[in-house]
């Protein structure tokens, strides 16, 4: 079994910056691409940004120069830092991971249950 836990959610102003972490835990062999998605209300789950194990990142035009994304491999964790933020950026957030599963191995994808972030003055 393995897990993901987010946390680092909140109600912030415009213009303010919230970190959001996850962290992987379970019976873990290796991770490769962890990622951060989110879903505002009445709009479909999106992607916001991505990493590999290597550190290569991506990211969705509305967020690109204001979010960033990093991991810390030895903890199984990844980090969304997250400033200037809009009203636009209210949603839940998703962390997902592609998780090689040990015993036996087993390529897995994983949700966590979100965390709200709300940007309003």
């Amino acid at each position: 079994q393995v897990q993901l836990v987010e946390s680092g959610g909140g109600l912030v102003q415009p213009g303010e910056s919230l970190r959001l972490s996850c962290a992987a835990s379970g019976s873990i062999f290796s991770i490769n691409r962890m990622s951060w998605y989110r879903q505002a209300p009445g709009k479909q789950r999106e992607l916001v940004a991505s990493i590999t194990s290597g550190g290569s990142t991506n990211y969705a035009d509305s967020v690109k120069g204001r979010f960033t994304i990093s991991r810390d491999n030895a903890k199984n964790t990844v980090f969304l830092q997250m400033n200037s933020l809009k009203p636009e950026d209210t949603a839940v957030y998703y962390c997902n991971a592609d998780v090689w599963r040990s015993g036996p191995l087993r390529r897995l994808e994983v949700w966590g249950q979100g965390t709200l972030v709300t940007v309003s003055s």
